[in-house]
């Protein structure tokens, strides 16, 4: 019974995989195009969101979206996620209303033409390289400048062992350039992620998304950011547990 089962699961990942390959073909045109201006680029966040929309529609799985506050879609946030999938890049794409960049690593760039809409789109680090994090930071704040919102996962990485613990300590990141630019950070609790897709072969499972209320940072300086992130998970991690099955 348990091999039938995984049988289903394997054929379950081959029709996801096809679905999300399939849009984002057809649309990969218009993502091309779009990433050849800057100001054209808000195109390709559009086309990431209906990409997302209906790749989860085909997917079978019921996306609940909660906000515990009304967020502003034409204000600059940085928004923070836990990170227990390879599943958490696409959703953010699918329901951040806001214009944002990724803050992701370089090595993405290394997927066939995802790779592509990646770099040209968003910022890639190399966090082993000081000069790399640096210049990420630094394009991060800028983008902030412009009104353009950050998203960025503050773990680093998925390097959990033991979901759904978030990792800790938190990168320093998401709250430097939050702090730079007193721009509010917004919590988010990916609570089903991890049950969908924690290996390369994904389960189906609804799944649930809360935008927590915005933390403010107006006034904040660099010696709040150890505060701020305590902040941040001591608002993630209790919903993680709340919703652990």
């Amino acid at each position: 019974m348990q091999g039938f089962f995984k049988l289903l699961s394997w054929l379950y990942t081959g029709w996801c995989l096809f679905w999300f390959l399939l849009i984002f073909i057809l649309l990969y045109p218009i993502v091309f195009i779009s990433l050849q201006k800057e100001e054209w680029k808000i195109v390709v966040h559009y086309c990431n969101r209906i990409w997302g929309r209906i790749f989860f529609f085909m997917a079978g799985m019921p996306l609940t979206i909660t906000y515990e506050a009304k967020l502003d879609p034409k204000k600059a946030y940085v928004f923070c996620a836990n990170h227990f999938s390879y599943l958490d890049i696409a959703l953010m794409g699918t329901v951040i209303k806001n214009y944002f960049a990724f803050l992701g690593k370089s090595s993405v760039k290394n997927v066939p033409l995802f790779g592509y809409m990646f770099a040209k789109a968003h910022i890639q680090v190399d966090r082993s390289d000081k000069g790399s994090r640096t210049k990420a930071l630094t394009r991060s704040i800028k983008a902030l400048k412009s009104g353009r919102s950050i998203m960025i996962f503050p773990e680093g990485g998925i390097f959990s062992t033991n979901f759904p613990q978030m990792v800790q300590p938190f990168k320093d990141g998401a709250f430097s350039m939050a702090v730079e630019n007193q721009v509010p950070i917004v919590p988010i609790s990916l609570v089903d992620n991890y049950k969908v897709m924690p290996e390369i072969r994904m389960v189906w499972h609804p799944i649930r998304v809360i935008f927590h209320a915005p933390i403010e940072t107006k006034g904040k300086t660099k010696k709040d950011i150890e505060d701020l992130k305590r902040q941040v998970y001591e608002v993630i991690q209790p919903t993680l547990d709340k919703y652990r099955d």
